[in-house]
């Protein structure tokens, strides 16, 4: 149930959107170059962070659909759930575990990034394109869970999408000029 009475019970992202096109046709721009855009990242771990993050902010609409993305794009399903619970026992790549651990920290307390952070990631091999794309990606779904939580949108165990393509994860939901 949505905080908002003109919405469906089992509204998403597409209905919060909609009524809205002036401000929201930019954003499923940006979106889709982010995510699915040519970049220094792989889509596989844009969709990881999408997930962590939702993860950390306890957006289980967002969680359960960047999951599947995740698993879509070659995640392996057993990462999740030990992400969550501790970064370096969790089976991502070695070095993906300082960019996950700066995710956490921007997320949950970015006015304590430092240098010593930065730099483990440019210490595990990410170059500064890569790292812009962690830094994007992890403000794209802090900003999103707030606008979804904020809405009052529940993850529906029973209204489970199946991830099919892009347009199940709110890019190009709004007509394209």
């Amino acid at each position: 149930m949505t905080f908002f009475p003109s919405l469906p019970k089992d509204a998403g992202l597409a209905e919060l959107q909609a009524p809205y096109p002036d401000i929201w046709i930019l954003w499923g721009k940006f979106s889709e170059a982010l995510m699915r855009g040519p970049g220094p990242l792989p889509v596989a771990e844009r969709e990881l962070i999408a997930a962590y993050v939702s993860g950390l902010n306890g957006c289980d609409y967002c969680w359960a659909d960047h999951t599947m993305a995740a698993k879509a794009f070659g995640i392996d399903e057993d990462v999740f759930t030990k992400l969550m619970e501790d970064i370096d026992a969790s089976s991502v790549n070695e070095n993906m575990k300082p960019v996950l651990k700066y995710v956490k920290k921007l997320t949950q307390t970015p006015s304590k990034l430092t240098q010593a952070d930065a730099d483990a990631i440019y210490a595990a091999g990410w170059s500064e394109p890569q790292f812009h794309y962690v830094i994007a990606v992890t403000a794209r779904y802090n900003f999103i869970n707030r606008i979804v939580d904020g809405h009052g949108v529940e993850y529906i165990e029973d209204h489970t999408r199946t991830w099919k393509d892009d347009q199940d994860m709110g890019f190009n939901i709004l007509p394209q000029e």
